[in-house]
Formats: C-alpha cells, structure tokens, sequence
C-alpha cells in the first residue's frame, strides 16, 4: 500500500503523523511525505521521503497559521502530489480540509490524526460540559462553515459530501490521549478511535542539549519547561513569566512554539530557545507550563510532569478543562490574582498532582500509539492483518526520546 502523509506541517500535527508513517513503512507499506519545505529536516530524520508543498503550488498550505485561507492551495497540492505518488491512503491531520476534498476527488480512503482531545460535537452527551472558551458547537458550525466553502471554492459543492454531515472526521479519526480527557459521559462519533499519543520528534544534537543542561546547572534553580502556543487574541503571558521567574527559586527554559515577540525582563531567570524537539528538556524539568497545546501536554504527561496550563484559544481552553478535571494541571491565570510564583509553587508541591500525572502518562506510555495507528489505516484501507503464516515483521526501530519516563 503506498500512503502519503499530508498534515500540517507545524512540529505539534507533523510529528504524530510521522510516527504513524514510521510504523506503516515497519509494515511493508510505502510512506511519504508531503509539507512545507521547513518539514523537510524532519522527514529526513525519520527515513522518509519527502515532496516540498511549494514544488505542487502549495505555497502556505500545510500552515497551521493559515489553515483555513490555505485549503484551496493544500487541495491542489494534495491532489498532484497523491496522483504523482499514486497514493492508496491519505494521512492528514485536523483542520487539513484541502487533504480531506483531495481524497474524496481521489476516491481512496483518508485518516486523519486528530489531537488530544476531540476537537468537535460529541456523538451524544456532553451537554453540561463546561467551557473555558467557545462551545463545541460554535467550533463545530464554524469548522464545517470553513469546510463547505472550501468545497464550493473547489468545485465540489455540487457533488454530495462522501461523509455525509461528518465531514471532519474522515473515514477514521484519531485521538492521541486517553478516554479520561474527554467528559464524563459523553459518546464519540463512531469513526473517532483513541490511539495513544504518537509521540515521535527529531534526534536532539547531543551538543545542543549538552549546552542547555550546562547552562541551567549553573543557574541552579529547579526548572520549569514553558511551551508557549499562538496567543491568539489572547492576552501575553510574558508579564507573568518575567512575574514568576524574577527573584524567586524556579529558572525557566521557555520554548517559544508558535508564539512571537518574546519578553523576557533582563534580570529573568529565563532561557529562550526554539528547538525542533522537546523531550530532553521535559526529561530536566520538574513541571510544564503551556498554553495547553497537545504536544507539550502530551510531552509532560508521558514523563509524569505535573502541569500548569495558561490557554489563549483554539483547541487550548478545551485541553485545559480535560486536564483539570483528571487532575492532573493547575490552572495558571493571566491576571495578577494570585502571585506567579506561589501558583507555581503550590502546582510543584502537589503530591496528588503529581501522582495523577504519572498514572494518565503511565496509561498513555503503555498505549503503542503508532501500532493502534497503523491497525485503523490498514483496516480503513482494507489491508488484511497478517497471520501466523504472514511475512516476517522487523523488529521495531527505537527512538530516545519517543517515550521517556522518569527515573
């Protein structure tokens, strides 16, 4: 079977994609990439071929930034490079309409890799759910707003929806955290599967590493790895950074993600990096705070690392709300209610924070994530599973910082 992987290209939607494809080319299976040039690096650290969006008229679009105003880029992209390939499946992610469309003109299956969380409407349930942003529904209707004009931009508004009134979710969806996250009660649509997290990222340069832990040792305080999202129309979280890093007891090394316009106070204890990776600084630090995103959520639970979650938008607020409730977060408000740094104290000394923490991510660590993945694509593809008397399957390949526990 020959699958072109095609999600956005931003590290949080490419790398879960990858570790999907890692597992699928173990398989026998033939496993590309399709993505912005800047994906290229991490295709090539994950042994598979890549195609560059730009070369198929895909200019911005495989962008997380701009995944709505891209769509009718990313379908023709999708669309020349499937045919080129001669593509079997399609693995996207959320959000990938373009990716979506392509198939259904195609006429092959397409799975796409959704995040921690279900993004969108519950099958049933959920009505009493709280939100700390916008409803289901409104993200709902909004999604599929997007998704229908982009249909009519295409040409395909005449041609009824393979999907029906689930378009989103593909011919399989899946999830990469654990059934706790979702609420209490509530029913997932029928093609939504958990997975585990796909946790895959780029080989970190020893020597990169070597020096961040070398500069942090000098500092001496306790570390708190802080993995900032977009801000959306949010407010900064910088003024509480600079609040609870000065002239306290915890340094920071702040990965800066998405977001833009770092400002550190000079005499923060704050260390900025952008890495491609994120695993050897979780590995040193003993809590994470994030806007709650998935990777960085993720990251932390699969190391036991308890949290403290700030969200702006998108799929943050909702994130945030799944973690209060498991009891595994704190929520760190923008407003200068309660002091930064007692927050971030009180988050560290929770025992039970910690200890939730480390059973979630002990379920997640155990969930082979990349096989589960592998069995919905083959399954949706209708390739059989091999027997007893099948071909021979090499032993898995193996990647430090895939899955790293604590100590």
């Amino acid at each position: 079977m020959k699958v072109l992987l095609c999600p956005l290209s931003d590290g949080g939607y490419l790398y879960p994609a990858i570790a999907a494809g890692r597992e699928l080319r173990r398989r026998g299976h033939d496993v590309s990439v399709l993505g912005r040039s800047t994906a290229a690096a991490a295709a090539d650290d994950a042994g598979l071929p890549f195609a560059a969006a730009e070369d198929y008229g895909g200019h911005r679009a495989f962008s997380a930034t701009w995944w709505g105003p891209g769509g009718a880029a990313q379908y023709r992209a999708t669309l020349r490079a499937a045919r080129e390939t001669g593509a079997d499946l399609l693995l996207t992610s959320v959000l990938c309409n373009g990716a979506l469309l392509a198939a259904e003109t195609l006429d092959v299956p397409v799975v796409v890799v959704g995040l921690s969380v279900h993004l969108w409407d519950y099958r049933a349930g959920g009505e009493d759910e709280p939100h700390l942003g916008r409803t289901r529904r409104s993200r709902t209707l909004d999604c599929l707003r997007i998704h229908t004009g982009l249909r009519e931009e295409t040409g395909l508004a005449g041609r009824a929806p393979r999907w029906g009134d689930e378009p989103l979710l593909g011919d399989a969806l899946l999830l990469r955290g654990d059934p706790e996250l979702e609420y209490p009660g509530a029913l997932l649509p029928e093609r939504v599967r958990h997975v585990g997290p796909l946790s895959w990222e780029p080989t970190p340069d020893p020597a990169e590493v070597e020096a961040i832990g070398d500069r942090l040792s000098r500092n001496g305080k306790p570390v708190v790895y802080v993995h900032l999202g977009r801000f959306f129309e949010g407010r900064s979280l910088w003024p509480r950074l600079n609040e609870a890093f000065t002239g306290g007891r915890f340094q920071a090394v702040v990965e800066q993600g998405r977001s833009t316009d770092p400002q550190p106070a000079p005499d923060a204890d704050v260390l900025l990096v952008r890495k491609r990776w994120m695993g050897p600084l979780v590995d040193r630090a003993g809590l994470v705070l994030s806007s709650g995103t998935s990777a960085p959520v993720l990251a932390a639970l699969l190391r036991g690392r308890p949290l403290a979650l700030a969200p702006n938008g998108s799929e943050q607020p909702l994130l945030t709300g799944a973690c209060l409730r498991a009891g595994v977060a704190s929520h760190f408000p923008k407003s200068p209610s309660v002091a930064a740094a007692a927050l971030l104290e009180s988050a560290w000394r929770d025992d039970g924070l910690r200890a939730r923490a480390q059973e979630l991510g002990g379920r997640l660590a155990a969930a082979d994530g990349a096989a589960r993945a592998a069995d919905v694509v083959e399954r949706t593809a209708g390739v059989p599973a091999a027997g007893p008397a099948g071909p021979s399957v090499p032993p898995k390949e193996k990647h430090e910082y895939a899955i790293s526990r604590p100590g």
